[in-house]
């Protein structure tokens, strides 16, 4: 696999490296994650509390809270920070944020809550036991007020907008102590990198620049561009790629880990990048998701973040350079990270290159614009892929999986 195996790193001092620090007043990284000798006790002690099921989004955001990849979150927010979170992009202490952090309960369960009490949250779909968490508040929020202010709609179409009016009534808000991963390292193992293991990958290659590329698909062409200019800016490159969960038709994380590998491992410089993934759930916010996906990069230790077109972004909600418009929106000292900000790329026919409008003179009847949802379409019904579109051993990987896929399907009509 094209990542660096976490678990074998020499011991010993860091390199003399700088990375910028983590998200926050305190720029110190903070895990909520229990130690592992703790466990046992602690999920004993869960077992006998009252339970919230959580959904998959609330189980995804508590598992970035226990990996720090959250930072300076202690837990699931409350009132007044979802206040000035949805109107101000703040905690209410003024720390920058984009996008409530919150989990929900029904107003029985809200009822029979106690403030001062903790409960163990369950992952909806599994049962699982995945942390505890005292409760501190519970607040009833405006549903279509965070809609309108992080989706700019509240269009039920919308895949985030319809996760948020689904919601239990009641939010609940505390600190929490996270008890699993929700099989994570098992399943992707080395792939699977937690903030403080990224830092440390980073020193001791001796990066003090890394851009981070956020992907929740294949690498395409235009893709591999934009990294392979972030590498010549930057002193190294974080593939990072979406774990959770998707919307349907999307890319499966096994098949686009693969696809990635295969690009690695074929036309990238070795050590020049490092592959991984992260557990958070998707919100398709657009602009207010690539704020959110530069907090968390910066706690991974990345000092930049690739933003191209139409990043986070879902439909025709979004315009295609929203999500970069508005890092121009936000206070400069918001965020230590900078984005990379690269407009619309191309092949041109004429260029025989890859290219942006900025270094390509040539009319748009000489550019074949390459897009990861043609790319899936043009597979899913079984067209040729031009070869500027992605690489040959990509679409390899990619062709094998519709293959399966389709043949799947067939044999369960019949």
């Amino acid at each position: 696999m094209a990542c660096r195996e976490t678990d074998r790193l020499p011991s010993g001092d860091l390199l003399a490296v700088t990375l910028v620090s983590p998200h926050g007043p305190d720029k110190e990284l903070l895990t909520l994650l229990v130690a592992k000798e703790e466990l046992s006790a602690e999920r004993s002690r869960a077992s006998r509390l009252p339970a919230v099921r959580m959904t998959s989004r609330e189980t995804s955001d508590l598992i970035m809270l226990g990996i720090g990849a959250f930072t300076p979150l202690r837990g699931f927010m409350d009132s007044a920070d979802w206040r000035t979170v949805c109107d101000q992009m703040t905690l209410a202490d003024g720390t920058f944020w984009p996008i409530p952090i919150t989990v929900s309960a029904s107003e029985d369960e809200a009822g029979s809550i106690s403030d001062g009490e903790d409960i163990a949250l369950l992952d909806g779909d599994t049962g699982e036991l995945m942390g505890v968490m005292t409760v501190e508040q519970r607040y009833r929020i405006d549903k279509e007020h965070e809609a309108l202010e992080v989706f700019r709609t509240k269009d039920p179409a919308h895949p985030g907008v319809a996760k948020v009016l689904a919601q239990e009534d009641i939010n609940l808000a505390g600190p929490v102590r996270v008890l699993s991963e929700a099989g994570f390292p098992e399943l992707y193992g080395s792939l699977y990198i937690r903030p403080a293991e990224t830092r440390k990958l980073f020193s001791e290659s001796g990066w003090t620049t890394v851009a981070a590329f956020q992907t929740r698909n294949p690498m395409h062409r235009a893709h591999e561009y934009l990294a392979k200019v972030a590498i010549e800016i930057c002193d190294g490159l974080l593939i990072h790629q979406l774990l959770g969960r998707l919307k349907e038709g999307d890319v499966p994380a096994q098949v686009r880990v693969r696809a990635v590998d295969a690009l690695v491992s074929n036309y990238m410089v070795p050590g020049t990048c490092i592959q991984a993934g992260y557990p958070m759930e998707m919100r398709y916010a657009g602009p207010r998701e690539a704020l959110l996906h530069a907090i968390f990069r910066q706690n991974y230790g990345c000092s930049h973040l690739i933003v191209g077109r139409d990043h986070a972004g879902v439909g025709s909600y979004y315009g295609p350079l929203d999500a970069q418009l508005i890092f121009d929106e936000i206070p400069p000292d918001a965020l230590e990270l900078r984005p990379l900000k690269f407009g619309p790329t191309f092949y041109c026919e004429i260029c025989d290159a890859m290219a942006t409008e900025r270094t390509c003179p040539h009319g748009k009847d000489h550019h074949l614009s390459i897009s990861g949802t043609e790319v899936r379409r043009m597979l899913a019904n079984g067209e040729e892929v031009p070869n500027h579109f992605s690489r040959p051993e990509v679409l390899a990987v990619l062709a094998e999986h519709y293959r399966d896929r389709d043949a799947l399907s067939n044999a369960a009509r019949q």
